[in-house]
């Protein structure tokens, strides 16, 4: 087995004078970074936890990663058994269920995956690697939850570059 390391920094910045003399005094807006990162993450809490809707939360952030480790291994994948990949885009979802005591965890998430190939002989080859992408994505296998997969296949016409 091999260990990797990761190191993030995440700075609060919501103080607004009271710090967190009580559940409305403080905002919720943090920067997430990272040594030798170009850019910073500008984050806060979900709106309906009094968080800015303009900047990533945690949430966006755990799907996010969801559907990047996927995509990785996915585009990983695809490159060995020579499938060529010309495009892909993901509009993942997913459903956290609150408790009634606040606390919360998410129940289910989608990743509904637009992938743009250049051969039709490889479309089958193509939606099965979303299977094999699930089983090697790190962050999937951090889970505690089915993650649903709702790929789509397209062919780009090499001739005129449409789909």
């Amino acid at each position: 087995m091999k260990n990797h390391n990761y190191n993030v920094k995440v700075e609060w910045t919501g103080n607004e004078g009271n710090g967190t003399l009580n559940y409305k005094s403080y905002n919720r807006n943090h920067i997430i970074s990272g040594e030798e990162k170009y850019n910073e993450i500008l984050a806060s809490s979900d709106p309906s936890f009094l968080g800015d809707e303009s900047r990533y939360n945690p949430e966006d952030l755990f799907l996010s990663s969801l559907s990047s480790c996927h995509m990785l291994w996915y585009l990983h994948l695809c490159s060995i058994h020579k499938i060529i990949v010309t495009d892909y885009i993901d509009n993942a979802t997913g459903v956290m269920e609150e408790t009634n005591n606040g606390s919360g965890k998410f129940k289910e998430v989608t990743l509904n995956p637009l992938v743009t190939i250049q051969n039709n002989d490889h479309r089958k080859k193509a939606n099965e690697l979303h299977t094999e992408a699930n089983k090697m994505c790190f962050i999937a296998n951090s889970c505690n939850f089915k993650i649903n997969h709702n790929p789509k296949t397209v062919i780009k016409n090499n001739s005129t570059g449409e789909k």
